[in-house]
């Protein structure tokens, strides 16, 4: 059904258009019209026609103000200019304004009619446009809630790599390649600063998950993880590696706005935490100080930045530099975490000997434990049994460095060798498991499930270990088997390739081609 809105101060006129429109066009159209230029502008904010065969001369405002005024409230409706002037400036205007067709009276019906069939055309054409932008926004109404969970997912489990990172950032637009973590726990009633009957609260928030989003990017438009439990997890870009007054007092207002608009719609309790800013790889650290700051007040709304500031040495304290030194360790880089602790041991040496010699064993059992849960074996309680005796025998800054550094060397040392001997046994494994199953249709998920561990993580030490990725180990080694198999039996084409996995022949073919440089019949008959 297309709405045909007529415009002329002609009553002969507009009856011979309804006539010749109804007898071409049937049921297919709806039909209104006015005669003044007024009455046009009322007529199609009312109507809202998708083609408007407009006269120029109407009483009062003439067609082509008509036209622009409607222009304003309605970007897609198709507009016919019908006049008795053939004139120049007046196709022009009405040509600025979106007229598809510029007829002069009197009105010949075989241009009539194709002018209408061309602006239905061209109605069903933007119809259809904006169908499918509303099918592609409401797939990613879908797909971006996942995207943000994976995002966070990923930086706060540390399983990424930096073109992880970048295609993230990309594919949500995300700004800045620094952030800080906001953290929201949800419950019944506060008690000091716990909340009450967590878990029935998340179980009743899961229906209201959709308009908690919202909410949430009313005040913090970004990367919005889903409800886990009681908690929301929440990633914010900043500007900087470090919040300044001014944006620690932004992030504390909209986030008391924001508890308060999620409370009146929910009509349950929400505590916010406010993590440091920093990388984005530093998001564990922000997450940690943004819990850690709901532990330690009884606010609403609690900023790591200002727990910190209750103590000048906290404030001081090089936090990123921490977060990177335990980092580093658990992947066994010592160098640059080496370079890190090093940026904490200068602040050290602004405490007393004693104090920085529990500073250094802090460290030093902190960067062991993270190794161990980062698969590095566990170092027994017999080997830190010497760990503070002798840094008590440490009588100066050099001698404390050294005794913390050659600790560092040997986490990283243990976190080394235990990711070569971890990763040795799973490619030996993955390996055995691809030379038994190539004939079959196996994938990266099939064998990393095999060996159990992730995807993303085999893929990379696969391709560390091997020197290739794991498609081309499976290409390769079916290409080699084909290869045999050509050489030595008198199999068809179609018998081979499916012996070596491939489904389909023109794929095999053309795969064994790129590898090969010629085809399995030329390779056969050389």
């Amino acid at each position: 059904m297309f709405k045909i809105m007529l415009a002329d101060d002609e009553g002969i006129m507009i009856d011979s258009l309804k006539f010749l429109i109804t007898k071409e066009f049937g049921d297919e159209v709806e039909i209104e019209y006015a005669k003044t230029g007024r009455n046009v502008i009322e007529l199609a904010e009312a109507f809202r026609p998708d083609i408007a065969i407009m006269d120029i001369q109407m009483p009062g405002i003439n067609g082509i103000e008509a036209m622009r005024e409607i222009r304003k409230n309605d970007e897609n409706v198709v507009f016919i200019v019908l006049s008795a002037y053939d004139k120049f400036d007046y196709a022009a205007q009405a040509i600025e304004l979106g007229a598809l067709e510029y007829l002069t009276k009197p009105m010949e019906k075989t241009k009539m009619v194709a002018a209408l069939k061309k602006a239905m055309a061209k109605v069903n054409s933007e119809k259809k446009r904006r169908s499918d932008d509303l099918l592609v926004k409401e797939k990613l109404e879908t797909v971006i809630p996942l995207l943000e969970s994976g995002f966070l997912y990923r930086l706060l489990t540390r399983e990424y790599d930096e073109n992880d990172v970048q295609n993230y950032r990309t594919l949500l637009d995300f700004p800045s390649e620094n952030a800080f973590i906001l953290v929201l726990f949800s419950g019944d009633e506060r008690e000091g600063n716990r909340l009450t009957n967590t878990i029935g609260t998340g179980i009743r928030l899961q229906r209201y998950h959709r308009e908690i989003r919202e909410i949430i990017k009313l005040f913090f438009n970004h990367a919005v993880g889903m409800t886990i439990g009681n908690e929301i997890v929440v990633l914010v870009p900043y500007s900087d590696e470090h919040f300044d007054y001014n944006g620690r007092i932004d992030a504390i207002t909209k986030a008391r706005e924001m508890a308060r608009k999620l409370h009146e719609r929910t009509d349950t309790v929400f505590r916010v935490g406010i993590g440091g800013a920093g990388p984005l790889r530093r998001a564990v650290e922000s997450y940690m100080s943004a819990t850690k700051a709901l532990r330690l007040t009884t606010n609403t709304v609690a900023h790591a930045d200002d727990i910190s500031a209750e103590s000048v040495q906290e404030r001081d304290y090089p936090s990123d530099a921490e977060g990177r030194f335990y980092d580093e360790a658990e992947r066994g880089r010592y160098d640059a975490a080496s370079a890190a602790a090093k940026e904490i041991f200068v602040w050290m040496t602004g405490l007393d000997l004693m104090d920085a010699r529990l500073k250094a064993v802090e460290m030093a059992l902190k960067a062991d434990e993270c190794v161990y849960r980062a698969g590095g074996a566990r170092v027994s309680l017999s080997e830190q049994h010497d760990y503070l005796p002798s840094l008590m025998r440490t009588d100066s800054p050099e001698a404390l460095w050294n005794w913390l550094d050659a600790r560092i060397l040997a986490a990283c040392a243990n976190a080394q060798n235990r990711r070569v001997t971890h990763s040795d046994d799973v490619i030996d494994e993955a390996k055995a498991y691809i030379n038994a199953n190539y004939t079959k249709g196996i994938t990266l998920e099939d064998v990393s499930r095999e060996v159990n561990i992730s995807p993303y993580y085999f893929s990379r030490i696969f391709k560390e270990a091997s020197g290739e990725n794991f498609i081309d180990y499976l290409t390769n080694l079916r290409i080699e088997r084909a290869k045999l198999l050509l050489s030595t039996t008198n199999h068809s084409m179609k018998v081979i390739c499916a012996m070596v996995g491939y489904s389909d022949p023109n794929y095999f073919s053309k795969s064994f081609k790129k590898n090969v440089g010629v085809t399995p019949t030329e390779y056969r008959e050389g």
